[in-house]
């Protein structure tokens, strides 16, 4: 038996837009299901917006989105979360750190680290923070 975790991001009105952005970085199949075609409309501006919403990429990318109703409290906060993106090599995440950096702002620029052979940090046009690095082997001798 497995698990897979899958980040899951809320936003106010650009859940769509959102994760639009993220299939042009990370490629693959993108669904989106909205309030109106869960018959679950109950504020005829959202209905357009995104109840459920995913990203699935062949490299493994998976993360799912939706827009939170306005009668609902929402807060994007300042950290309540990173994602996460590891890769296993320094090209492929320098591909994907490049789309991420478009709008962005850059908290640590992507170079090697103690850690890792490349290690960075931003916040994306969407206020998502991501930390990307390569990994590599962890020797606790």
């Amino acid at each position: 038996m497995s698990v897979n975790s899958v980040t899951h991001l809320n936003f106010r009105g650009d859940a769509r837009e959102a994760l639009t952005f993220y299939r042009s970085v990370f490629g693959g199949e993108m669904a989106v299901v909205t309030y109106k075609d869960a018959g679950n409309v109950q504020e005829p501006t959202e209905a357009d917006q995104v109840l459920w919403g995913q990203v699935t990429a062949e490299s493994g990318f998976r993360v799912m989105a939706y827009d939170v109703p306005a009668r609902l409290p929402w807060n994007q906060g300042e950290n309540a979360f990173f994602i996460s993106l590891r890769g296993e090599t320094t090209e492929e995440i320098t591909g994907y750190w490049q789309q991420l950096s478009e709008g962005a702002t850059v908290v640590q620029p992507l170079e090697p680290s103690q850690w890792a052979p490349l290690y960075g940090m931003l916040k994306d046009r969407f206020g998502v923070t991501w930390v990307a690095d390569v990994v590599s082997r962890y020797d606790a001798s």
